[in-house]
C-alpha cells in the first residue's frame, strides 16, 4: 500500500490532475476541497504529506498551515506541507514559508517537479520511480 498524501485543493480540475499523476506512482490521495475540512482530515488520517492550495473557499492555506502545524496532533507539527499555488508575487513564498510549509510551487503544476518534490519528502513505492 502506497504512502497517504492529504490535497487540499478546490479546484476539480487540479486535483484530478494531481490524482492521477500521484496514484500512478503508487502513492494514495486523500481528498479535501475546503481548507477547514482539510484541518480535520489531517487530525482524523494519518498521512505523510500535505500538499496545499493558497486560495481556498473558506480559510486560506496560510490559516490552514499554521492551524495544521498548531494542532494537538504531534505528528502533524513534522508532517511536510508543500504549497501549490498560483500566487507568484514577490513575498508569496517566503509568506507560505513563515506560515508553517516546507516548500512553494507555482501553479500551473509541473508533473515531473511535482513528483520530484513529493518523492523528496516522501520516497515512491518500489517499482514506481521515474
Amino acid at each position: 500500500m502506497g504512502h497517504h498524501i492529504l490535497y487540499i485543493e478546490d479546484n476539480p480540475d487540479n486535483m484530478m490532475l494531481v490524482k492521477r499523476a500521484l496514484e500512478a506512482r503508487g502513492y494514495v490521495l486523500v481528498e479535501a476541497l475546503t481548507g477547514i475540512v482539510g484541518v480535520s482530515t489531517a487530525e482524523e488520517k494519518d498521512v505523510d504529506l500535505i500538499l496545499l492550495d493558497i486560495n481556498l473557499p473558506d480559510i486560506d492555506g496560510y490559516e490552514v498551515a499554521r492551524r495544521i502545524r498548531a494542532s494537538s496532533k504531534h505528528t502533524l507539527a513534522y508532517t511536510p506541507i508543500i504549497a501549490i499555488t498560483a500566487n507568484a508575487l514577490k513575498g508569496d513564498a517566503e509568506k507560505a514559508l513563515a506560515a508553517g510549509c516546507d516548500v512553494y510551487m507555482s501553479k500551473p503544476i509541473n508533473i515531473r517537479e511535482l513528483w520530484a518534490r513529493v518523492e523528496a519528502f516522501v520516497p515512491a513505492p518500489e517499482g514506481k520511480k521515474i
